[in-house]
């Protein structure tokens, strides 16, 4: 008869286990009530770069004047840099949150417990816009992963926590 072989274990990480800097079951404490501030700290977030673009609209109306209509080509260029800008310099910055979020006692970390970079930070964003415009409901996987994550922090591979 001929031997079964085995395979062997494959190396690198895991994704389909929840984040193992950031363990739910022992360290609950990070992730409680986490969803309800996320969703606070998105509207005052919103509330805050609908206040930016409405200066870098004004902004750019005064200098397409100067420019002679120039710079009004600028105006659909606005919005996704503003929002994604925001969030790279923010989440991606010192303190590792949004001004909402750190009004919340929220921070952000990577997979692996290091700090998130503002690539990832404007990716991450990039996919929540995409994911909030096209499909909704794929926000609502917060509600069955432990560590409250939506599947576009998971393709980003970020997690939400309370400040330490």
């Amino acid at each position: 008869m001929s031997e079964q072989k085995t395979i062997p274990p494959r190396s690198g990480i895991d994704f389909s286990n929840p984040s193992p800097a950031f363990d739910p079951v022992t360290q609950l404490q990070l992730f409680d009530g986490i969803i309800g501030k996320r969703f606070v700290a998105f509207l005052i977030d919103a509330v805050i770069i609908s206040l930016l673009w409405f200066l870098a609209v004004f902004a750019v109306a005064v200098l397409g004047i100067v420019t002679l209509g120039l710079a009004w080509l600028l105006f659909g260029a606005i919005f996704p840099i503003v929002g994604l800008g925001y969030n790279a310099l923010t989440i991606g910055g010192p303190n590792s949150a949004t001004i909402g979020q750190r009004l919340m006692g929220l921070e952000w970390r990577t997979w692996f417990g290091g700090k998130v970079s503002p690539l990832i930070a404007a990716f991450h964003a990039l996919l929540f816009w995409f994911s909030l415009v096209v499909f909704c409901p794929i926000l609502l996987w917060c509600l069955f992963d432990p560590q409250k994550r939506c599947l576009h922090d998971i393709f980003a591979g970020v997690v939400a926590m309370n400040r330490r």
